[in-house]
């Protein structure tokens, strides 16, 4: 039996437009040849509304997946509360140099939505940047983060008047996986203080809630709580 999605309400129709369809979006391009359908992470190149959708064709053991004219195949995406999924028709393969294919535009799209923003463990290196120019940036880590927010780690509190920051860290942008520097205001909104083990630190955890998000970069995070979602739910939080 599949286990359910965390914390998930009851699948309702959604519209195109609340799916924040980016152009560089990862999403999930599923075949079904087989008994057991089969699941391929892909890229959105575009769309024409209406008209057809335009992803990279996805790649299995350095070769790309055959798709084939006419077939149908369905497309998940992730909007960053709802999992959203609809079928498709390939309607053209466009192979070598480029490797793209064009899908039938959805008419149809279920989506499952989840209780506030997903948090995804991360373990990424930050610095959170004072608003107070006397007080140096400090080195943290990012023990979870969403589209909205995160855990901050930090091994030494931050001062105690503080109540909005500068946060600093880097994402990594496909295909590549280049390091793209993420720069962001955020609220401090809670503090919990770990107990530590016998000859340990304390833990000061704080979580914060992102202001003014670059859309960029809110891409990014939602494609890297997407994949987990789909691929290591043991990182949901």
């Amino acid at each position: 039996m599949t286990s359910a999605l965390p914390q998930e309400q009851l699948p309702h129709l959604v519209e195109f437009d609340t799916l924040n369809m980016q152009v560089g979006l990862r999403l999930q391009l599923i075949t079904h040849r087989q008994v057991k359908p089969v699941q391929h992470f892909s890229t959105l190149i575009g769309y024409i509304r209406d008209e057809y959708l335009i992803l990279k064709i996805p790649f299995d053991d350095g070769m790309p997946i055959g798709l084939t004219e006419g077939e149908r195949v369905t497309v998940r995406v992730f909007s960053g509360v709802s999992v959203c999924s609809f079928a498709c028709t390939v309607e053209r393969v466009f192979g070598r140099p480029m490797f793209y294919v064009h899908l039938s535009f959805p008419t149809l799209i279920q989506g499952t939505s989840l209780r506030g923003a997903m948090r995804v463990r991360a373990g990424i290196a930050a610095r959170v940047i004072s608003a107070q120019p006397d007080v140096p940036p400090m080195d943290c880590l990012l023990a979870n983060v969403s589209v909205t927010g995160a855990r901050i780690d930090s091994p030494q509190p931050l001062p105690p008047d503080e109540s909005t920051v500068d946060l600093q860290f880097n994402l990594l942008t496909p295909p590549g996986n280049r390091e793209t520097q993420v720069l962001t205001r955020a609220t401090i909104k809670n503090l919990a203080v770990g107990k530590p083990a016998t000859g340990q630190v304390e833990v000061y955890s704080y979580g914060v809630q992102f202001l003014d998000l670059d859309p960029v970069h809110y891409t990014l995070l939602q494609n890297m709580t997407y994949e987990a979602l789909l691929a290591d739910r043991g990182k949901i939080v």
